[in-house]
């Protein structure tokens, strides 16, 4: 069946790359598997980022505009039912309730989260355009364990919440030696010692203070061979730069989703401290070539990264712990290609795609 999509946050064809982008263009994929026809409904961004009344008052606005152009455009050919990706306080949707309702069709959300502490403050507005909209909802899946006690006392009896796991569709496994002999060479880093590696955006606020962490972490390890490998760019770079130095830190810049399959299978140990992460796709993308993590025991990480199984979930923000995490697993490779291997097996059975298509089927069927 045809199914209208909509991601309020960030467009699935938006250019800047992130982790929600992705996630956003696997959701079409798994309904694309599960048998349905995928059309986006609208690239509105609804994001305020800053917390301005006004702002929100603008945005709630065009998106009420923007519903009665759906509606019309729509009412002689309705889709079977409306899909939002993401929904939360900075970025709710305006338009899918409003649509579904006018045409009479479901209203399902994939990933949301709701924060009653928000009510009253700046994000008020879109704090109550979130509750609306799960109170719309006929089914949620959530992406995120941690986020289901606050959004399912909102939803309506007879909606239908579910957990999905993270999911990706990963991509085949090139061999170690030769693309970790390609990088070598490309970007002089020493064979015979232990490869880092973090993959981020370089924005202010919780990519940042990860980065600190980050650092303040590789200092407590001067003692032991790594050389850390940093994929990504932003406004952010001299901070960052600024955080981690650049003795003994390679600094790749912004790489092509296609390149970094590649990247990650070359490399030992998976390193991102995780401040105030949803889930970390990265986490999911590192598994699936068969790299171990050592990450942060906050939000939805756990679920896809198997403590002590699969990585190692230091207390997040805590730069001591998290260093004495991967000089563990530097001090132990036997370790730590067991653990690369139980990630790699975890991802395929617990998170690929055709888990989330199949999950997706019968919710719609």
């Amino acid at each position: 069946m045809r199914v209208a999509f909509y991601a309020p946050m960030k467009p699935p064809d938006h250019p800047t790359p992130s982790g929600d982008r992705e996630m956003a263009r696997l959701v079409i994929k798994a309904l694309e598997q599960a048998g349905h026809s995928v059309q986006l409904a609208c690239r509105f961004r609804s994001r305020d980022g800053r917390g301005d009344p006004a702002k929100q008052d603008r945005l709630a606005q065009v998106g009420d505009w923007l519903a009665g152009k759906l509606i019309e455009r729509f009412k002689n050919d309705p889709p079977r039912a409306w899909v939002t990706y993401h929904l939360y306080y900075k970025a709710p949707d305006w338009l899918g309730p409003r649509v579904a309702t006018a045409l009479d069709i479901p209203y399902g959300v994939i990933e949301a989260s709701h924060a009653p502490k928000r009510a009253g403050g700046s994000w008020d507005k879109g704090h109550w355009a979130v509750t609306e909209a799960l109170g719309r909802a006929d089914w949620v899946l959530a992406l995120n364990r941690h986020d289901l006690a606050c959004v399912q006392p909102v939803l309506r009896p007879e909606a239908n919440v579910r957990f999905l796991p993270p999911f990706l569709d990963p991509p085949a496994l090139e061999d170690r030696d030769s693309v970790r002999a390609s990088l070598a060479a490309r970007y002089h880093l020493p064979m015979d010692e232990p490869w880092l590696l973090t993959v981020a955006m370089m924005r202010e606020g919780d990519k940042l203070a990860s980065y600190q962490v980050l650092g303040k972490a590789l200092n407590h390890l001067r003692d032991r061979p790594w050389r850390l490998m940093v994929v990504g760019d932003g406004a952010a770079r001299a901070q960052v730069e600024q955080r981690l130095g650049r003795d003994r830190v390679s600094y790749l810049g912004q790489q092509p989703p296609a390149a970094l399959p590649a990247i990650y299978r070359a490399a030992d140990l998976f390193v991102w401290p995780a401040v105030n992460e949803a889930f970390g796709m990265v986490f999911l993308e590192a598994q699936a070539q068969g790299l171990p993590i050592v990450g942060g025991l906050t939000g939805g990480v756990p679920d896809v990264v198997r403590v002590g199984r699969c990585g190692l979930l230091p207390t997040v923000g805590d730069s001591r712990a998290f260093a004495d995490s991967v000089r563990a697993l530097l001090d132990d490779p036997i370790r730590r290609r067991s653990m690369g291997q139980a990630a790699l097996d975890r991802v395929h059975d617990h998170h690929h795609l055709i888990n989330a298509a199949q999950a997706l089927k019968d919710l719609l069927s």
